[in-house]
């Protein structure tokens, strides 16, 4: 791969697009106009590499927003979750309750994916309309904050795997290249040098993490928005604790709490963790990479039939994502055959891989980076 990475630098260092996908991370308002916006503004030069693909691509279609299709998904997800609630008290005061964790958490990840697109402005075009659902889905009913995560996913776009401007590979539990582990002292190190098996058991604490996070980004906002965010995570917890502590007893209120955020972090570590994890990470000190070859050679696809598409909700085409970020979920799958055949005309590597596989490359690489530390 870093021989095919030198070759397509080559090619495409003076022609490719220079603009940020994500328009920079000075749009943390949470409505993805900043990413909706690179869409149009990523062509770069008329004779870039990108600027046919995103022709070929607007000419079918495929950047129109899909407004019906999110009504019908919404709409169905919250009757579910209704659904679960009624479920809970009907079974009121009972361990059987904890069958019940399993589809909450699963609704909670379909919420989760909802408020990641309102943050793209997959959804509407309309601002206002974008960060309603973005605050609906992700503050009142997740607890997750959502300007925390869409300056921190902002961010992620417009520079993937980039260690100094990616946090996603920034150090924190985890790491992410070997310079970043060789700095790590005590615990952290014995964490770094067995990060690989532990990733998948550390992603059952990320549904509390993400609320966790949500709440220290609180100072960072100002004063309006930090009020508004944090009534509606403050709500949130309330309406979660008063259905629980209703309906069953503090303990068991306690362990489904535990068993269900588990259950969501697993989820939605399990969707994101193909993206990205083991792809190419451009040298900061390196020639600065055009947009087309900044989003695909960092990206990893995950092919698979409908069930695949749905666990990892369409998100399982991260390159055409990455390239699109205000497409609609549901056009991704359609965007395929022209972005891979356009890489593939221009001779960049296009990562496509089976789910398990896309695992083992994650962990792989994980491993590797924690080697010198064993």
């Amino acid at each position: 791969m870093p021989e095919a990475v030198a070759t397509v630098a080559d090619r495409t260092r003076d022609r490719a697009c220079s603009t940020d996908i994500a328009g920079g991370a000075g749009d943390t308002t949470g409505t993805g106009t900043a990413a909706r916006s690179g869409d149009e503004r990523g062509t770069g030069a008329a004779g870039s590499d990108f600027a046919p693909l995103l022709r070929a691509v607007k000419a079918q279609g495929l950047l129109k927003q899909r407004t019906g299709w999110y009504a019908v998904r919404i709409a169905t997800n919250l009757l579910a979750l209704g659904a679960v609630t009624t479920g809970l008290a009907v079974l009121g005061n009972t361990w059987w309750t904890l069958l019940l964790a399993l589809p909450l958490a699963v609704l909670w990840a379909r919420a989760a994916f909802v408020g990641h697109d309102a943050g793209h402005a997959q959804i509407t075009g309309d601002r206002k309309a974008s960060r309603i659902i973005g605050l609906t889905h992700a503050n009142l009913l997740l607890g997750m904050n959502e300007a925390w995560w869409n300056d921190k996913h902002v961010r992620h776009h417009a520079n993937p795997n980039h260690i100094d401007k990616d946090p996603d590979v920034g150090v924190g539990a985890l790491v992410w290249t070997q310079k970043q582990a060789a700095q790590r002292e005590g615990f952290a190190r014995w964490l770094t040098r067995n990060q690989a098996r532990l990733f998948f058991p550390m992603l059952l604490l990320e549904g509390i993490a993400l609320k966790i996070s949500g709440f220290q980004y609180l100072r960072q906002q100002p004063a309006r928005e930090r009020a508004l965010s944090a009534a509606l995570l403050v709500t949130h917890l309330g309406l979660y604790a008063t259905l629980l502590l209703t309906v069953m007893s503090p303990g068991k209120a306690a362990v489904f709490a535990l068993v269900h955020h588990a259950l969501f972090g697993l989820h939605l570590g399990m969707a994101f963790a193909p993206n990205h994890k083991g792809m190419e990470m451009p040298d900061p000190d390196g020639d600065r990479w055009g947009h087309l070859q900044r989003q695909v050679l960092t990206s990893r696809n995950v092919r698979g039939a409908a069930l695949t598409d749905w666990f990892l909700g369409g998100l399982n085409y991260q390159i055409e994502h990455h390239l699109f970020p205000s497409m609609p979920r549901p056009h991704l799958r359609r965007a395929q055959p022209l972005v891979r055949a356009h890489c593939e005309a221009l001779g960049m590597p296009y990562a496509e891989t089976g789910l398990i596989e896309s695992y083992r490359q994650a962990l792989q690489h994980m491993h590797e980076v924690g080697e010198p530390l064993r």
